[in-house]
């Protein structure tokens, strides 16, 4: 036998390498690979299993670098305005050392600038970590698992469980948990793109190889590869850094992160306000010096000012604003796990869904066996083997040879769930296919016992479903150890074209055209009242090596077996928000084209009384203009009988039309369309982990509606964005116009300091606006049409509303300042910095800047529907953070110590009650607005038309 060292010789084991000796392993004869590992066909006993955890440590890949606390803080300071702000601090404490004499407000306006980025670069830091935090449990909330012997019990274990020596089971749609040298391999073909390149399956075998590169090694199979046909065992060899793909992800982990491309919009904004930021700066500067203002001191108010119209507080509301988006979508079991799905999803406009787990319940359950021209109701729903067939006995050889040619296992309810009849948390379970498990609970129903038929008829080989064949088929050997059976299940028309005989009340009769015809209508009947049907057929073979073609040919048909997957109960009203909000819809399924057209009339896809209904076969006699001609048709859309290459065409073609695509799918061959898609939607329940790892974002609890839900708060994520920006940047313009007016008209004085600015951006905008990123989806948003990927933040529409909105508080502040300085009736030239009535005017620009914002962040909450529609009091955080701005401002007008450093005066109650009628004012005109947008330009979704 050839010595190898097992996996318990750690000590010549270099780091990020198999075990020593184990990559010539390839060459070793099947005997001797369990020997070689101290393993057997039985598997690791679990004692065993926990002693190797303890050396190899877990299955997993080390987490990437992740930077300590206190280079996420330093990272903070690298933003292109944090960047500003400190240039314009350093600036300024230059000025003030430069100044004789020197100047405390200089000294203030430098702390105050340094306050302002060390408060956004605190919660810049706080939501980073927050979010990896959040990133963490959510992604633990979908567990990778795997199935593994231990003690010679199949079992089902996250996959982070496993050690070398565990023996593990692998079918169609697994990703693989380890590096595994195969022991059994029935028809395997494994997708080895992650570490090779190469897209194509590629066949394995369980037999030795010659000696050569490990990943060129046809017996064995790698993390981070998958299944994509065939059914094995293997024996794992190398577990997490020690893997081949251990090796490619220390490499790959450097590389770094992409931005979406609303940060790449964001810094380009960024970029843009920085400059015109500067220019207004330097043109104050440039209009003020000629009116014999000190050079330092008018330097130092023209960087105030250009610091104050720098929107510091935007990355961080940003990121807060589309965290709180993807928590919110957590919460609605869609777990994200990129931002660009969150910008995506805001401009939807077509869903490609699959119907089983998605539209439906995934619990399979027969509901009708039809055998010799008759037909057999089951009772009885869900996986737990309870209920009956009706006069079983003619229907038991049918469901006997169906259940045999199953990978699925029944899994039982836990010794300590209690009494739970029915499937669920707790409850009996499905380990494999949910179509085979029904055919499994239908076979127990009917007194069979599956375990003794197994071993009565033990499998020799078998020839996997794949979704050209549309069948599955097993060979069996019988009692008589010289005689072989072959059992076959699959679509009933791939089926029934293959079948010569038929069992017709237990003799076997010829398949004439008459009996096809019965067959064919009963076929028909079932997948009217929305049943999947599958057909089950058998025939004699010579061997144990039977070939396909054999196996598959000239068969005895059984009978059909209609199963029922009932909608789920809330898909009905997401499929109806869907329309309404412009949303196309269009079922892929592999199902019947009568099935699929019954489910999609339950839930409300279909309702016109003639959908467009395209099969796959169809679909390959079209070419792409032709296709592009039935998507541009206004039909409701079914694709039935297609396989995951006609939904990857679909896709393709739709975005062809510039739609933007979201795809559902569950299996290892929907991994290219989810790839392809803009947004790629997997099933975290049901799905494989290979359609996992390719989607953007993962629905935990497989339904439609979490897809609604999250299109709904990816439109008000995007709705949220914008609404910051217009808060932000029309304060901007109040702040600006009052200077401007002041140099034009002669006024020596600044009707508000660079100080008080500043004081308003800590105190007024950072809170709202990180409240305004929290506000939930207008009531109105999934009425709309979806937004289109082409449009820009600052479109025209809130550039038009930033003006507005700005303007009216600009024209409000200025009417406070010049009517309390005309009221005081001292000359423009006599006034200086000290005189109170400058004092008063001052705090009334700054006081006016804060009440006037509270109003503006009621009125940019919704951008067509009514304030007083969603509720004044609605968002409790909103409303918290303005009044924090407008005490703060009302210390910073009462208390001395505070009237020191900004310069300001007590106001009367009278001023206070002139300033909330000019935000009063601002609401009213803004709620106008609004109500002309109903009134004239009203907007719908397409839900008609899509």
């Amino acid at each position: 036998m050839t010595q190898l060292l097992t996996p318990g010789d750690s000590s010549r084991r270099p780091e990020g390498r198999h075990p020593s000796g184990w990559p010539s392993a390839q060459t070793v004869p099947l005997v001797d690979v369990f020997a070689a590992l101290d393993t057997s066909p039985r598997g690791l006993t679990v004692a065993e299993a926990m002693l190797r955890r303890d050396r190899y440590g877990a299955n997993e890949l080390p987490r990437a670098g992740r930077r300590g606390l206190w280079r996420q803080l330093a990272a903070q300071f690298t933003d292109l305005f944090a960047i500003v702000l400190l240039v314009a601090s350093a600036i300024t404490f230059l000025a003030y050392e430069l100044q004789q004499p020197r100047d405390a407000g200089t000294f203030r306006l430098a702390v105050a600038i340094l306050a302002v980025v060390v408060l956004n670069a605190s919660i810049g830091f706080a939501q980073e970590y927050s979010a990896e935090r959040t990133a963490q449990s959510l992604q633990a909330m979908v567990p990778r698992t795997c199935r593994v012997l231990r003690d010679g019990e199949r079992r089902e274990l996250p996959a982070r469980e496993l050690v070398p020596g565990d023996v593990v089971v692998l079918e169609a749609g697994d990703a693989v948990p380890a590096d595994c040298r195969l022991v059994e391999a029935h028809e395997v073909s494994v997708n080895n793109a992650a570490l090779t390149g190469e897209s194509d399956a590629v066949g394995r075998t369980r037999e030795p190889v010659a000696a050569g590169p490990l990943l060129e090694a046809r017996n064995c199979v790698f993390m981070g590869t998958d299944v994509v046909a065939g059914s094995a065992k293997a024996v794992v060899f190398a577990t997490g850094a020690a893997t081949e793909f251990g090796r490619i992800f220390r490499l790959a982990a450097a590389a770094p992160r992409q931005k979406t491309p609303l940060q790449l919009q964001v810094a380009s904004m960024a970029r843009r306000v920085a400059g015109v930021a500067l220019a207004i700066g330097a043109a104050l500067f440039a209009v003020r010096v000629p009116t014999g203002q000190p050079f330092v001191e008018t330097f130092v108010f023209a960087l105030g000012v250009m610091v104050a119209l720098v929107p510091e507080g935007l990355p961080a509301t940003l990121s807060v604003s589309l965290a709180i988006g993807v928590r919110r979508m957590a919460r609605r079991h869609a777990l994200v796990k990129q931002l660009l799905a969150v910008e995506a999803l805001g401009s939807t406009t077509v869903v490609c869904t699959d119907k089983t787990g998605t539209l439906t319940q995934a619990e399979m359950t027969v509901a009708h066996v039809w055998a010799g021209g008759t037909s057999h109701p089951v009772s009885g729903v869900g996986y737990a083997p309870v209920g009956e067939v009706t006069d079983a006995a003619p229907v038991r050889e049918l469901l006997g040879a169906a259940a045999l040619c199953c990978n699925a296992r029944l899994v039982p309810p836990p010794a300590d769930a209690g009494r739970c009849p029915r499937s669920g948390r707790g409850g009996w379970r499905v380990l494999g296919d949910t179509t085979e498990g029904a055919l499994l609970v239908a076979a127990a129903k009917a007194g069979i016992d599956l375990a003794a038929e197994e071993a009565r008829a033990p499998r020799v080989a078998e020839y996997p479903f794949d979704s050209i064949r549309k069948l599955m088929s097993t060979v069996h050997r019988a009692a008589d150890a010289d005689t072989y059976r072959a059992y076959v299940k699959g679509a009933p028309q791939e089926l029934l074209a293959r079948c010569t005989d038929i069992d017709w009340k237990g003799r076997r009769r010829p398949l004439t055209d008459e009996l096809r015809a019965d067959v064919t209508e009963t076929n028909d009947q079932l997948a009217a009242q929305g049943l999947r049907v599958l057909a089950a057929a058998w025939r004699p073979v010579t061997g144990p090596r039977a070939t396909q073609d054999e196996t598959e040919s000239g068969l005895t048909l059984l009978g059909l077996v209609g199963m029922l997957d009932p909608p789920r109960p809330e898909v009905s009203g997401a499929v109806d928000a869907c329309r309404r909000a412009g949303v196309r819809i269009v079922m892929v399924t592999g199902d019947h084209p009568l099935t699929a057209e019954a489910v999609a009339r339950r839930v409300g896809i279909v309702r016109q009384a003639a959908p467009a209904i395209v099969t796959g076969a169809r679909l390959d006699r079209m070419d792409d203009d032709a296709l592009d001609g039935l998507l541009a048709e206004p039909a409701e859309l079914l694709l039935c009988r297609v396989s995951p290459e006609h939904k990857m065409r679909v896709v393709t073609a739709l975005q062809r039309r510039g739609e933007v695509v979201a795809v559902t799918g569950d299996g290892a061959n929907d991994a290219p369309a989810l790839k392809h898609a803009d947004i790629g939607v997997a099933m975290g329940a049901s799905g494989t982990d290979v359609a996992r790892e390719a989607a953007v974002m993962v629905l935990l609890d497989d339904s439609f509606a979490s897809i609604a839900a999250a299109v709904r708060l990816g439109r008000s994520v995007y709705q949220n964005i914008r609404k910051f920006l217009i808060y932000l940047f029309s304060h901007n313009i109040a702040e600006l116009v009052p200077i401007l007016a002041a140099t034009f008209a002669g006024f020596p004085l600044v009707p508000i300091t660079a100080v008080q600015i500043l004081a308003i951006d800590l105190g007024s905008d950072v809170l709202p606006a990180l409240a305004l990123g929290a506000e939930p989806p207008e009531p109105d948003v999934m009425e709309r049409p979806p937004r289109s990927r082409r449009e820009r933040l600052f479109s025209l529409t809130v550039m038009g509303r930033i003006l507005f909105l700005g303007g009216i508080q600009a024209l409000g502040v200025c009417v406070v300042f010049f009517w309390h300085i005309h009221a005081s009736g001292i000359p423009y030239s006599d006034f200086t910095e000290d005189d109170t009535v400058y004092r008063e005017a001052i705090t009334l620009v700054q006081a006016g800047i804060v009440v006037s914002q509270f109003f503006n962040a009621l009125a940019v909450r919704t951008d067509r529907q009514s304030i007083f529609r969603i509720g004044l009091l609605s968002n409790p955080w909103l409303l918290a953070a303005g009044c924090f701005g407008i005490g703060l401002m009302a210390a910073i007008s009462y208390l001395p110590a505070l009237q020191a450093v900004f310069h300001t005066a007590p106001l009367a109650a009278a001023d206070w009650a002139v300033l909330g009628a000019f935000g009063v004012l601002l609401l009213a005109a803004e709620e106008t607005r609004k109500w002309w947008l109903r009134c004239h330009r009203p907007v719908v979704g397409k839900g008609g038309k899509r």
